[in-house]
């Protein structure tokens, strides 16, 4: 790790733990772009898609509690949505194979032009349930299927029903309240990210949070085993994302689980292999593209196996 941020390829926050017991939990760099305040573990950073997870979670409690089933259409729970509405399940959302357009990005200052934006939509992209396409309006008709059922904003329902009975003290979901020990994203040219849209959905999570979250998520303390099972099912092609990122089972056990995030400049990722008890958690806010290569580094030190020192990015 040391290495990792003296070639310049890593800033932010590591966890490491085994065997239930956090065995390594260091900061390396800075704070923001001006590189006077150094990290420390306190701090929050944007998980980029790791967040996901979040309103995946929401509706299979939602299904539980048999408010919903994975098979029911948007349009029974958002009605004045157009006909595409018929044809969309949850579970189509929930595995990016909907075929809704992506968010038209330059009109959204809210969340009410989120959904404006869906309310304009007349037609699908593919027929649901026949190609993949990871994008984020199937994210935020997740968040406001969940606000109708709950009548209370997604905001709330995360702090009520996910962060808080895992202990995630520290968990701030966008917009944020306050701005004390947040992380600011930064280019290599100490160029800051621009300010977050005061939408909902983003998280900023410290890496013990991420931890209690990770262990939370496996021990079925927020959603039971067939529900866990039910979120890392992913449309039937390589390469392509679950509402859990990359999860792997064996006869219906959940044994690895793999997330990565990215939004501006932060990076995060989170490794579980539940059959060997560890986590690693980067969470870094000068984008390099290196966690994975740090990530696998890491891993092999656990396993007693070889490892490489990630190598620094070589300019053209």
């Amino acid at each position: 790790m040391k290495w990792s941020n003296q070639i310049g390829i890593f800033n932010g926050n590591v966890l490491v733990s085994k065997n239930n017991k956090i065995i390594y939990n260091a900061s390396f760099g800075f704070t923001d772009a001006t590189k006077t305040k150094k990290l420390t573990t306190e701090y929050r950073f944007n998980i980029g898609s790791i967040t996901k997870e979040f309103s995946a979670v929401a509706l299979m409690q939602l299904q539980e509690q048999g408010k919903l089933k994975l098979s029911d259409k948007v349009s029974k729970f958002i009605p004045e949505l157009k006909k595409w509405a018929n044809e969309v399940a949850i579970e189509d959302l929930l595995q990016y194979k909907s075929g809704i357009p992506n968010v038209n990005w330059k009109s959204i200052k809210n969340d009410k032009d989120l959904f404006d934006g869906l309310m304009l939509i007349d037609t699908l992209d593919f027929k649901p349930g026949t190609n993949y396409d990871y994008n984020n309006n199937n994210i935020f008709l997740r968040q406001f299927i969940v606000e109708r059922l709950t009548k209370m904003p997604f905001k709330t329902y995360a702090e009520k029903f996910i962060f808080k009975p895992c202990e995630m003290d520290l968990a701030e979901l966008t917009p944020l309240v306050g701005e004390e020990n947040i992380a600011k994203g930064f280019n290599n040219n100490l160029v800051p990210d621009k300010t977050d849209l005061p939408i909902t959905g983003g998280t900023y999570l410290t890496t013990i949070d991420l931890l209690k979250w990770s262990n939370c998520l496996h021990s079925n303390k927020v959603i039971n085993k067939k529900s866990l099972y039910e979120i890392g099912q992913q449309f039937d092609l390589e390469e392509t994302q679950s509402a859990l990122g990359q999860a792997k089972y064996k006869s219906e056990n959940l044994i690895e689980h793999l997330h990565h995030g990215r939004a501006g400049n932060y990076e995060a990722i989170l490794v579980s292999d539940i059959n060997e008890k560890f986590t690693i958690i980067l969470l870094d806010n000068n984008y390099n593209g290196k966690v994975f290569e740090i990530s696998d580094a890491i891993m092999a030190i656990l396993k007693n196996q070889k490892y490489n020192l990630p190598n620094k990015i070589i300019e053209k």
